[in-house]
């Protein structure tokens, strides 16, 4: 008979049905958690009376090609819920369905480098004796939620699965603010010893990704008030005021990205007034250049023609002569250039 740790081992990756990991909660029992597979939640699932309290949580691959057909099987999960893996919208929302919440959410891969294409899609289906998430590629809270859940961390219910998951992600996001930050700060002293270079472009792409998150997530606080308005009739009171919790994270997350956005905007119009001012200055240093080597250039263009009548070609001195000249023109072009600077 394999072991719990045995299980958790070997559906890391994905076992046949897609699922990564799955853990059945029951207060009741010895042990309030342990790793299941998807044979033994099929079982579980067939049941037709669970333990009082027991629930499920299983997380899907859906790159697997098995698992939406296992879920389609035996999750008897909400229409909804299938309608939303395949409409294509993206954006952050929780809605119930029936007698079930599902939920839509953003997250940062587990290789997170910053880059705006690191942002990926969960879809949540949560009821009284099941929670389902699904998603394409690994995400950082749902193996941070896994962790915690290895480690002891049993939550009571299904509702309360969503609202330290809610809570996991927002720490995620929090911890991605804070590298932004970071960032941003190396860059701003590059900036202020005037050592800025090609790291310019990081602060576009920083903002590129504050903008993809702030859009993704920013639906998300709203849509959970409205949804705990008309809250399921399975949803406990307690529950529902830490999914209140947790929205308020939410919004504090979703300010403090907003400050960020606009500092690396006053950061970026600071650096193009730089540039701006570099490149007039290279442009002035140009034009005095020019203006500088106008007389000489005129004169030897003039006294090179081999015409004749030519002045001061008789003159012994004539030489000495066009040098003053070139040198009284080139002053006098030089004085009303830098006149006109100050």
């Amino acid at each position: 008979m394999s072991s719990p740790r045995d299980i958790a081992a070997a559906s890391y990756g994905g076992d046949e049905a897609g699922l990564i990991c799955g853990y059945l909660f029951d207060p009741a029992a010895e042990e309030s958690s342990r790793p299941i597979d998807s044979n033994a939640a099929v079982a579980w699932l067939a049941q037709e009376t669970p333990p009082e309290g027991a629930y499920l949580w299983l997380h899907f691959n859906l790159s697997h090609a098995q698992a939406e057909r296992w879920l389609h099987r035996h999750a008897q999960l909400s229409d909804t819920f299938f309608e939303t893996l395949k409409d294509g919208m993206h954006s952050t929302r929780i809605e119930r369905a029936d007698d079930s919440l599902i939920a839509v959410i953003n997250d940062v891969h587990f290789e997170f480098s910053f880059e705006p294409s690191d942002i990926s899609t969960l879809w949540i289906s949560v009821g009284p004796r099941l929670v389902v998430t699904a998603r394409a590629k690994p995400l950082r809270s749902v193996d941070a939620l896994r962790t915690a859940v290895k480690s002891g961390d049993a939550p009571r219910s299904s509702a309360e699965l969503l609202e330290h998951l809610l809570r996991v992600q927002a720490d995620v996001l929090v911890n991605v603010v804070r590298g932004v930050t970071t960032r941003v700060d190396a860059i701003e002293d590059e900036l202020l010893t005037g050592r800025l270079d090609h790291k310019r472009a990081r602060l576009g792409e920083m903002r590129r990704l504050l903008v993809r998150l702030q859009r993704l997530l920013a639906p998300e606080p709203g849509a959970l008030f409205r949804l705990l308005q008309k809250p399921p009739e399975w949803l406990a009171e307690d529950d529902a005021q830490k999914l209140r919790g947790a929205t308020e994270e939410f919004s504090v997350v979703l300010r403090d990205m907003s400050a960020l956005q606009e500092r690396i905007k006053l950061l970026q119009e600071e650096i193009a007034a730089n540039v701006n001012e570099d490149t007039s200055r290279s442009l002035f240093v140009l034009t005095v250049v020019t203006v500088l080597a106008l007389p000489i250039n005129i004169l030897a263009g003039l006294f090179g023609m081999n015409v004749g009548g030519i002045p001061l070609a008789e003159d012994k001195h004539g030489f000495w002569v066009l040098v003053a000249i070139v040198i009284t023109f080139t002053v006098v072009a030089a004085w009303l250039a830098f006149r006109k600077k100050r």
